[in-house]
């Protein structure tokens, strides 16, 4: 108990014992307090935190965290947070906004190949009528100015734009199945070359690679930027083994970038998202038995006196009771607002990344 207390503290020491059995416990009951306020990850049966909570890492200490030496401080130099808008689509690349629209309900025979070069008049997802606009960068930067309080956050002063990636003046870059192999993406008067494929689910109709865009990042970094997030507005992927890959960043070069496409509440039914089980839901009992009883061999152990007691109050009990009366609608609105919250936690968390100079393995499917 004492080791785990001075981990939390700046001094890497804990609080002289005086009166152990007494001091003791008081520290068990401030720790049982605080649980409220910061309770602890939550471990489903076969998540791998279960099977091997040491995990590969040494542990870490709010001291050696502190005190990183690697960390990219923010300097009054340096000190810009900024946000690309998602990159606007040029006339001669017309079919990549059908690769912004989910294959919701596609027919067996509709191949994505088929859909490439499909172009659409706008740049919205529609499913039975609805039709929903991703994240805009103004929401973001608003977010952001709140959650990175204290830091400026602008939007990225350089026109984004795809467009498309020739190699010579005469022959354009060949195409598989309808996908063109190479797009560009251009910013100012540069432009980086972008690797794209077919969806190997389906889910869309092509998708762009992440490490290409994240040299574009680094190129267009502006000097007084702290670190900069892209977001774009289809589909990504790192590696060819990859599904997906919901976002990235590299704390070293101090880039990021965050798709939205894999957010669209519409995906949700299809790859069996269940809306009732997100945080803070996530933490509910009857979440936690429901997921239990599924794998059909896991015992439930009982909850102590203490827990139960402590189930009653703190800001997660706080959390759970204002989500539990709420009616998720199907409107377009409660729609976008859903699809906004999930990429703008997505977007902290990978700016979060920059700053720690993590490498981020975010999402990868």
């Amino acid at each position: 108990m004492r080791a785990r207390i001075a981990a939390t503290t700046k001094s890497g020491r804990a609080p002289p014992d005086r009166a152990t059995s007494a001091n003791n416990s008081k520290l068990v009951k401030q720790s049982q307090n605080e649980s409220q306020d910061f309770p602890a990850p939550l471990v489903l049966p076969h998540d791998a935190l279960n099977y091997d909570p040491d995990g590969d890492e040494p542990s870490q200490t709010f001291n050696s965290w502190l005190n990183e030496k690697h960390r990219n401080k923010i300097t009054p130099a340096r000190k810009t947070l900024y946000v690309g808008a998602a990159p606007r689509i040029g006339k001669e690349v017309d079919f990549m906004r059908d690769w912004t629209h989910p294959n919701v309900k596609k027919a067996e025979n509709d191949h994505p190949s088929k859909r490439a070069r499909k172009g659409k008049s706008d740049d919205k997802s529609s499913v039975d009528g609805v039709q929903l606009s991703p994240p805009t960068v103004d929401e973001t930067i608003s977010y952001l100015s709140t959650f990175y309080h204290g830091l400026p956050v602008k939007r990225l002063p350089i026109d984004l734009r795809w467009t498309a990636w020739e190699q010579s003046k005469s022959r354009t870059v060949p195409s598989i199945n309808g996908v063109p192999k190479y797009v560009a993406l251009n910013y100012g008067k540069a432009a980086t070359r972008v690797r794209a494929r077919a969806a190997p689910d389906d889910i869309f109709p092509a998708q762009l690679n992440l490490d290409d865009i994240l040299d574009a990042a680094m190129a267009m970094l502006p000097s007084d930027a702290y670190a900069i997030v892209l977001l774009v507005d289809h589909d990504i992927y790192e590696t060819p083994d990859d599904d997906f890959c919901a976002g990235r960043a590299y704390g070293g070069s101090r880039v990021s970038v965050v798709q939205t496409a894999r957010y669209n509440p519409l995906l949700d039914e299809k790859i069996g998202i269940a809306r009732r089980q997100a945080w803070p839901m996530s933490h509910c009992k009857c979440v936690v038995k429901e997921i239990c009883d599924a794998e059909g061999d896991i015992e439930i152990k009982p909850p102590s006196a203490a827990e139960i007691r402590l189930s009653k109050s703190g800001a997660m009990r706080l959390a759970i009771d204002a989500v539990v009366p709420l009616k998720i609608e199907e409107t377009k609105e409660e729609l976008e607002a859903l699809w906004s919250s999930r990429v703008l936690r997505t977007v902290s968390h990978e700016l979060g990344y920059v700053y720690e100079l993590f490498y981020c393995p975010c999402d990868v499917v």
